[in-house]
């Protein structure tokens, strides 16, 4: 069986039989952009003005809800608004990591109210797989109010220094994975992982800590340009303060996106 690495997401949105993964690989082949765009702020205004000023260039908007300070209702109405009139997915970086039940209550309910309007959500598996079964429940229940409109990550490596998310714990993430194709569509990685076949399974590989200068900070985290991460195995590369740290970020939104474009069509073509 052939490779995906050199599969275009064309094809790739033809083969998976998930449908969010589809959008994600529909949209990014129409507007011609692997980027998302890790809006870590602290208030709504600067999310949503991030939102619709980046939202032309990019496939995915990664929020950290629990940092909004005044994150509520209109804040919901807001994202998925612009989600709709920028054709982009929503992806909450909440990385659960409790137990099932728990776990359960905080996507569907509590005050983040995040199986409302993420399209996608990561979580670890270091309790074990019952986050994934618990999960797995909620999305695929009879009674669950967005049928087929939900899909989660696993968290299966970091870019920090010294993270433990290596070796067997990446492998088990693999295992999960292939036990939930209904509700899981693939990882938080450094790498392509599992089989990434033709025919056979085809994960979604999203990269974080994306930045053009490919240099850490202080605490630990380590950068890799786009060109990188999309040869070991990234089909959508996450950058952040990157692009909205930097002095005008549509400009560096739009360079990040034509480099992870261009790294992208350089590996269907090798």
């Amino acid at each position: 069986m052939t490779s995906l690495s050199n599969v275009s997401f064309h094809k790739r949105a033809m083969g998976n039989l998930h449908p969010i993964a589809k959008r994600l690989f529909e949209i990014a082949d129409g507007k011609q952009s692997n980027l998302a765009v890790s809006a870590d702020v602290t208030d709504s205004k600067s999310l949503l003005d991030l939102a619709d000023n980046l939202g032309p260039y990019i496939v995915v908007l990664k929020t950290h809800a629990d940092l909004v300070s005044d994150f509520d209702d209109r804040t919901i109405r807001g994202l998925k608004a612009l989600a709709e009139k920028h054709n982009f997915l929503l992806f909450e970086d909440r990385k659960f990591v409790d137990i099932g039940n728990t776990v359960q209550k905080q996507y569907h309910g509590g005050p983040l109210r995040i199986s409302e309007w993420a399209d996608i959500v990561n979580f670890s598996i270091l309790g074990g797989d019952g986050i994934a079964e618990a999960l797995n429940q909620t999305v695929t229940a009879p009674e669950f109010p967005f049928p087929n409109q939900r899909a989660f990550l696993v968290l299966a490596e970091m870019t920090s220094e010294g993270s433990l998310a290596t070796g067997s714990y990446t492998k088990s993430c693999v295992e999960v994975a292939r036990k939930y194709p209904r509700s899981v569509i693939g990882f938080v990685a450094t790498r392509a992982l599992g089989e990434g076949t033709v025919g056979g399974e085809d994960f979604v590989v999203f990269a974080t800590a994306i930045n053009m200068e490919s240099k850490g900070d202080d605490l630990g985290q380590q950068h890799r340009t786009p060109q990188v991460a999309v040869e070991r195995g990234a089909d959508f590369i996450i950058a952040g303060r990157g692009l909205y740290g930097s002095e005008d970020p549509v400009e560096a939104a739009k360079l990040y996106r034509a480099e992870g474009w261009s790294a992208y069509l350089r590996r269907i073509q090798a």
